[in-house]
């Protein structure tokens, strides 16, 4: 029904997440509306991605370089190590503005069923790094709440065991505007066990 230009691309877009058929109809078409210089910009920046970014050698957080703008700062705590499972969790971490250290990014979490074991992850390029750097102060603990995730942190805090390095776990519990009726009783425990004095 439509030219296979056409199809190719909303096959092409309806592979990435969140986006079905109708939405990479929808999205195609107004890329076909545009003025020929902007298509050339878009495709541009998608063929520039694979081709200019790489993962830093240090944190395996995207880069243009050897290493990542974070890792390169002076201005950053280097010895404060955020382990994180995706790149997704250190912008949500940066741009809560309470974070000023560096991070480590795993790519992924530990999942024996999905056949990803701790070689499939950065683990032992963090285990490394620890051990390589000038005394880091503190290695926090920020994978995800699922079981998958509390098995990685569990995992890494197990290794990290025995050295003079401060091992630390995020706080879990109530979300800001979260009504407890509505909580779990694990989210409860949680935040109970997570309290602080005001």
């Amino acid at each position: 029904m439509l030219p296979e230009a056409i199809e190719e691309l909303i096959s092409q877009l309806s592979k990435l997440p969140t986006i079905g058929r109708k939405s990479a109809q929808r999205l195609t078409l107004h890329l076909l509306r545009q003025p020929e210089f902007e298509l050339n910009e878009f495709g541009n920046a998608v063929l520039n991605l694979k081709k200019n970014v790489t993962l830093c050698q240090r944190c395996f957080n995207f880069a243009e370089s050897d290493l990542c703008n974070l890792c390169q700062s002076a201005k950053r705590n280097h010895r404060l190590i955020c382990v994180v499972e995706d790149v997704l969790d250190v912008i949500a971490i940066e741009n809560s503005n309470e974070f000023n250290g560096l991070y480590h990014v795993l790519h992924g979490h530990l999942s024996p069923l999905d056949g990803v074991g701790p070689d499939e992850l950065k683990i032992a390029e963090l285990i490394a790094r620890v051990e390589a750097e000038h005394d880091p102060e503190e290695v926090i603990l920020a994978t995800g709440t699922s079981m998958e995730g509390e098995a990685t942190a569990t995992y890494i805090a197990d290794k990290l065991a025995g050295g003079n390095i401060k091992v630390s776990r995020i706080s879990q519990g109530m979300p800001i505007g979260g009504d407890l009726d509505y909580a779990d009783s694990l989210t409860l425990r949680r935040a109970l066990s997570g309290r602080r004095e005001v």
